[in-house]
């Protein structure tokens, strides 16, 4: 992003990014755990009282690794329920999607949102590369909801390099991931680009307007 400090603390529309994210779990969880690196809590702390954030949360120490931040937050969790792992730059996630989520998981143990590939893919391999058949292949998501006990029971394993997700972190331990169909609107924010993107949706939901009345 090219920016003094973590994108989840970057201004989207009237509040950080990660205040988007955080106040759409809200109808949906007990508790909400924010795992972030210990440099940046007192700074997280600043923002919360410059922005007038007030909704309850419990604030841990995230590792070095996506996997570290996870398992310590799952730390804070009982070993009965469901509990959904997100990402904080994926501010625009529905509620839908999450009541959707945590429906499925309740039924299949875990739920994980994911979208169909639409572009062609090749995959490069030994210097060349080769069309492959993209109808066998997903973009995931999250929020990404699992059996408390299940997962926490997952992250007591160690470290893989293989673990790009909360999902596979499960799957190495033999449980059978459920997929849910996520949403579009749902992308991680990365590049500059993308945050331009989610600060017009951001400008177009708070002014109940559409793409097509912006273009037009």
């Amino acid at each position: 992003m090219n920016k003094a400090v973590p994108k989840q603390f970057l201004l989207l529309g009237e509040m950080p990014v990660i205040m988007h994210t955080i106040r759409q779990f809200v109808p949906f969880c007990k508790n909400i755990i924010v795992s972030l690196p210990e440099d940046y809590h007192l700074f997280w702390m600043d923002l919360q009282k410059k922005y007038s954030f007030s909704i309850s949360h419990t604030l841990v120490a995230g590792g070095e690794t996506r996997f570290k931040s996870v398992k310590k937050a799952l730390e804070y969790l009982p070993d009965t329920g469901l509990v959904a792992i997100h990402d904080a730059v994926r501010p625009l996630v529905s509620e839908q999607l999450i009541k959707k989520c945590f429906n499925e998981a309740e039924k299949e143990g875990n739920a994980i949102a994911a979208l169909s590939v639409t572009e062609s893919l090749r995959m490069a391999d030994k210097g060349t590369n080769r069309n492959v058949d993209r109808t066998l292949f997903y973009r995931i998501q999250t929020p990404q909801v699992f059996q408390c006990n299940a997962i926490k029971e997952a992250y007591n394993q160690d470290y893989k390099h293989i673990f790009t997700d909360d999902a596979s972190v499960l799957e190495s331990k033999g449980g059978r991931i459920h997929l849910v169909e996520g949403e579009e609107q749902n992308f991680k924010i990365t590049t500059p680009m993308d945050l331009l993107l989610a600060e017009r949706m951001i400008h177009c939901s708070e002014k109940n307007c559409t793409f097509a009345n912006q273009i037009n």
